[in-house]
């Protein structure tokens, strides 16, 4: 299924809510969409696939949480960006937000700007590594067009799981990961990898780059990034 580049669906049962997102929205140049209930949002997702979806936590049919797993659960709709739209501002809510597959959250109440910031942010995110442009780190360049990686400019071996996750970090500098975060955005199938196989899958990509290796940090208790500070 295509995904409408312009459209950004709001789950949202909250009027004075939908029409401040959607105003702020429409300003900005995307087509709002907006439905009052997570069944509502899964018969739209099956209709089409928005660039972005805009969750509130709590909804009156069930947790947007959720409809996050499911929609993390099914393939079509796993590189979709989610942002939780959440009156939750605990900690613990937030890991819990973020663990089950959404990309960002914004507390409430929220500025319009804040709101817009964000969602740009996530786009801008989301896009680079579904891009064909060469990705380069330090001495490691990634070319997603041959599907290859090369150091100081020398091609070298790598495994398609160990290109993978390269190409995510890559695409993603300077930010930490969880391996739950890896496991869904890389791999995207919880039930087939379990956390402990990312190490492993990290620990093979780190062999692959030899002196590149120190890219890849490990953050303790927390999980990955690639780094050159």
């Amino acid at each position: 299924m295509p995904v409408d580049k312009t459209s950004i669906l709001i789950v949202e049962d909250e009027p004075a809510i939908v029409e401040l997102v959607s105003f702020t929205l429409k300003e900005a140049g995307w087509q709002p969409q907006a439905v009052g209930s997570t069944a509502e949002a899964w018969e739209q997702l099956q209709r089409r696939i928005p660039q972005l979806v805009l969750l509130d936590w709590m909804l009156p049919d069930q947790s947007g949480l959720r409809l996050l797993s499911r929609i993390r659960g099914d393939r079509q709709f796993q590189e979709l960006p989610v942002i939780m739209l959440t009156a939750k501002s605990m900690e613990e809510d937030k890991i819990a937000g973020l663990d089950n597959g959404a990309d960002d959250y914004v507390t409430k109440p929220f500025s319009p700007r804040e709101l817009t910031a964000r969602v740009r942010a996530l786009l801008r995110r989301k896009s680079p590594e579904h891009a064909q442009e060469e990705l380069n780190v330090g001495p490691v360049t990634l070319d997603p067009n041959s599907c290859s990686v090369s150091l100081h400019g020398q091609k070298i071996e790598i495994g398609h799981a160990e290109y993978k996750l390269l190409k995510f970090f890559m695409a993603n500098p300077e930010r930490v990961f969880s391996r739950s975060q890896l496991l869904d955005k890389v791999w995207g199938d919880h039930v087939a990898i379990e956390e402990r196989t990312v190490d492993v899958h990290v620990l093979r990509l780190r062999k692959a780059l030899k002196e590149g290796e120190s890219l890849i940090r490990t953050v303790r208790s927390v999980g990955y990034m690639l780094s050159e500070k």
